[in-house]
């Protein structure tokens, strides 16, 4: 038998507006690109950056950044804890509040009645408004209302998560498969029935997926916030810094790589074994 060669289909032939909207996109994107640099540039003092004072100080903070003092562990470890606990609490508060506010979002369970649509209008726009706040600010107004305390942490992360996966579970609902719900309903199912055995059983692998992504997230989140006063090991990063301890500071940051690593696997391996 004779070997015959594949013979690929030859390629279309791209028409004169696809290509002009390809390069005028491109180089749009590259004018952007050059005018963000250009004006970011143009503010730095490069002759402070390349002084004998910034050497000087690189010479003395790097060093002791490789010089991890391993003497605070006990009380970095806590303060990583606390960080922990206030991530887990605000993403458990957020994945609990986001669940109503998904349904409300989701186009396919507030029907077409004005309304539902009014509902959903609104739901939506807050959502909106709580991911225009990031957590840091939220932290700032908590941290001043409440006092510093890791309580004002806790509600910056719920809240701010909350805006998050209100969104992500409104789109997870709004993409199940309606047949089921139908097939239900035409077979007498109630409202309730319906809940729990046609949507829920759809939406709960995306559901925990999201919501223990958006604690990998959280926890990165957490030990920022303790800067402003909302507690956890950002405290003693800041106090550190004050003090120029920068053993301290290496020794707090290699204890937040090594807690992110080992959360963003175990994260990752939850999440492969739920989708």
């Amino acid at each position: 038998m004779m070997n015959r060669q594949a013979v690929l289909p030859p390629r279309p032939k791209r028409s004169l507006k696809s290509m002009s909207k390809t390069y005028g996109l491109s180089l749009l994107f590259l004018f952007i690109f050059i005018w963000s640099a250009l004006g970011t540039i143009d503010k730095v003092n490069w002759s402070r950056v390349f002084s004998m004072h910034t050497i000087a100080n690189i010479d003395r903070v790097i060093p002791k950044l490789f010089q991890p003092n391993f003497d605070k562990l006990d009380r970095v470890l806590e303060l990583m804890f606390e960080t922990l606990f206030i991530a887990f609490t605000g993403s458990l508060m957020a994945a609990i509040l986001a669940i109503p506010l998904g349904f409300l979002t989701a186009k396919n369970m507030m029907g077409t009645s004005p309304i539902g649509k009014v509902v959903n209008a609104i739901c939506k726009l807050l959502l909106n408004a709580i991911r225009t706040f990031p957590e840091i600010l939220l932290a700032l107004i908590f941290v001043a209302s409440i006092g510093p305390s890791p309580f004002a942490g806790v509600l910056a992360i719920a809240i701010g998560s909350t805006g998050m996966l209100g969104k992500l579970y409104g789109e997870v609902i709004e993409t199940i498969d309606m047949q089921v719900v139908e097939a239900l309903e035409a077979n007498g199912a109630n409202k309730i029935q319906i809940l729990f055995y046609g949507i829920i059983p759809q939406i709960v692998p995306e559901f925990l997926s999201y919501a223990i992504y958006r604690f990998e997230i959280d926890v990165r989140a957490s030990t920022i916030l303790g800067i402003i006063g909302a507690g956890g090991i950002g405290t003693m990063i800041v106090i550190s810094q004050q003090n120029r301890n920068w053993d301290e500071v290496s020794l707090i940051l290699i204890v937040i790589i090594v807690t992110v690593t080992i959360i963003d696997n175990i994260s990752a391996f939850i999440r492969k074994r739920l989708v």
